[in-house]
């Protein structure tokens, strides 16, 4: 079981829940050291007093601000002191409906259990309430010397705390992104095809599909130096669209998913062909069916195509663009034959 990061109470008018607060998410990060180059030797950092160069205790260790003429320092318990009884309570303000809240307010999510099987009652009243009114609770608290403001709400069968940006932590886009446009008269043309390209492209919520690639090819570059191996270098960043081009760039993606969703529900379709009872050569058709088509190879990565091709057994493919990737294992079947005769 995982182990509370808080525990408090969470209250709304006169009714008190004491909980536990979990981490709802986990980093998958690969976690690098620092290492001395051409040597083992791990770099230590050290809290170190900048005029004498001695390290320095943690107990011995105080915050402070930088009041222009001196250091203001500050305590631990002095800023327990200035908020008393918060630290350990939630205390619910109101209710807003989830639809009110920008996500750009969204900051980290936690997940509330009940601390222990007494509240389970009082638990299931509020959740059950939060879930058919679409509500969220508002509230405050203080943790690990910090104030935030949270919105609890009901997702699944769980009651879960999302901490929220205070309202004037939130940047103006407008005084930070200089480019952005006015009123841009879009062509009818160009914004019906932008909306076909938008629906070819629709798909189902499945965030199991989606993968930390960054992260994959961390762990293969550093199972590859391991073993005195090489990778593939990542794909350089697409170009740019043209202003001029962007009409047949439209119409061009369109059609290709397009292609690519008919060719899905026709492959889902497709029944197996029966088996033949004796050996012999494959017919020619057999001989094409494992062939992948373009357009599929088309929507992978570099990465993913490198990988199919390092499967594949294809020869110089390090050396290879995604263009010669995509033409190499689509001319090949998936670059199995080649791989035979090489």
């Amino acid at each position: 079981m995982a182990r509370a990061i808080w525990s408090g109470s969470l209250s709304f008018g006169l009714v008190n829940l004491p909980v536990r607060m979990y981490a709802a998410t986990e980093s998958h990060t690969v976690h690098f050291h620092q290492i001395q180059r051409g040597t083992s030797d791990r770099i230590r950092n050290k809290r170190v007093n900048e005029r004498t160069g001695k390290e320095v205790p943690a107990e011995d260790i105080v915050k402070g601000v930088d009041a222009g003429d001196a250091y203001v320092l500050v305590e631990p318990e002095e800023l327990d002191d200035i908020a008393p009884g918060r630290s350990k309570a939630v205390e619910i303000s109101g209710f807003v409906d989830l639809d009110e809240v920008d996500p750009v307010y969204f900051d980290t999510t936690y997940y509330l259990g009940p601390r222990g099987k007494d509240y389970g009652r009082v638990y299931a009243l509020l959740h059950q309430a939060l879930k058919e009114s679409h509500k969220a609770g508002i509230a405050t608290f203080v943790m690990r010397n910090r104030a935030y403001l949270v919105a609890v709400q009901a997702e699944g069968d769980i009651l879960v705390l999302h901490t929220l940006h205070w309202a004037d932590e939130i940047r103006d886009p407008r005084d930070e992104i200089a480019d952005l446009p006015g009123r841009t008269k879009i062509p009818d043309r160009e914004l019906k095809t932008a909306v076909q390209l938008v629906e070819a492209l629709s798909t189902a919520w499945r965030p199991e599909e989606y993968h930390d690639t960054y992260q994959e090819q961390v762990r293969r570059l550093i199972e590859a130096k391991r073993k005195g191996e090489t990778v593939e270098k990542a794909q350089e960043a697409p170009a740019s669209t043209n202003v001029v081009d962007l009409m047949s760039a439209l119409q061009a993606s369109v059609d290709t998913a397009r292609g690519s969703a008919a060719q899905q529900r026709k492959g889902k379709g497709r029944k197996e062909p029966a088996k033949r009872r004796t050996g012999g050569h494959r017919s020619r058709q057999g001989g094409n069916s494992g062939r992948k088509s373009t357009a599929d190879l088309s929507r992978l990565s570099k990465a993913e195509l490198y990988e199919r091709a390092t499967e594949a057994g294809l020869q110089g493919r390090s050396s290879m663009t995604r263009a010669d990737l995509v033409e190499a294992l689509s001319g090949s079947g998936d670059g199995r034959s080649h791989a035979k005769a090489s």
